[in-house]
């Protein structure tokens, strides 16, 4: 009827009633953008000697000041994350690399993948990594950066990882004896998977980033250890694809899973 009022009581129940349905209708929208993440980085088992990129002078910024962590390898092997990770039984990616492992042409240094709301504009805060074998001289692991995820009308991935070597490494040769240049990344190596894998080739070109001032790093690490490669690179992911983004001796598989119930 025009112009009736509830009753206070009444009034007071139906309120009730629509704040008890408002988590289960948020729940139902955010469960729209709800996803598994996952993330493996590989290093590719090559001669440092065949690999034509000369990136030992340049000196990438620190990623120290990044609080947030994917997946940190301390010195005495000890994990941090600031993800609730998800069981490896649990990974699609798993069997992937699995098999990059079993080639014999890579060596697997991270499994990464937990559950998450990537709802449309998401603004993703960079997760650093610090994985592979320790540089004692250096201070630190043998690859490092950070990785990012936001949402525009896409996920997007954000990928800045170095990977170092002692400034005066003798890495044993390998059975591969071409060279390696910047197109590296062929798609040869995508033969490992049974789904599609997107990627245009390597991205530690020295044309993706201008050099970065030596003064912006601590001395200690620009003497110790050399800068081998890098990935610069943020890709836009499709749902229920594996991407593969890489340089000429690290790659890292992405693969995300909206999931429904």
């Amino acid at each position: 009827m025009p112009g009736y009022a509830l009753p206070g009581k009444a009034l007071m129940t139906f309120a009730a009633a629509l704040l008890a349905l408002a988590p289960m209708y948020a729940g139902a929208q955010s469960r729209d953008n709800y996803y598994r993440a996952e993330i493996v980085i590989v290093e590719r088992i090559v001669d440092p000697a065949n690999v034509q990129e000369r990136m030992a002078s340049r000196v990438p910024e620190s990623a120290d000041d990044i609080t947030g962590m994917m997946k940190v390898v301390g010195v005495d092997g000890s994990v941090q994350s600031t993800l609730n990770l998800a069981p490896n039984s649990d990974l699609r990616l798993r069997s992937a690399a699995q098999r990059l492992e079993n080639s014999g042409r890579y060596r697997v240094l991270m499994t990464a993948g937990w559950y998450q709301s990537f709802p449309p504009d998401y603004d993703g805060e960079p997760l650093r990594v610090a994985v592979g074998d320790w540089l004692a001289d250096a201070g630190h692991r043998e690859v490092e950066g950070h990785i990012t995820i936001d949402r525009q009308r896409y996920l997007h991935v954000g990928v800045n990882l170095n990977h170092w070597q002692p400034a005066a490494a003798s890495i044993s040769p390998v059975q591969n004896d071409e060279r390696i240049d910047n197109n590296a990344a062929e798609t040869g190596d995508s033969d490992a998977f049974d789904t599609p894998v997107e990627g245009d080739g390597s991205t530690g070109s020295l044309a993706n980033g201008g050099d970065i001032n030596p003064d912006n790093a601590p001395a200690a690490l620009a003497a110790k250890a050399e800068l081998l490669t890098w990935i610069r690179e943020t890709r836009r992911m499709r749902s229920e694809e594996v991407h593969f983004i890489d340089s000429p001796t690290i790659g890292v598989l992405v693969f995300f899973r909206r999931v429904e119930d």
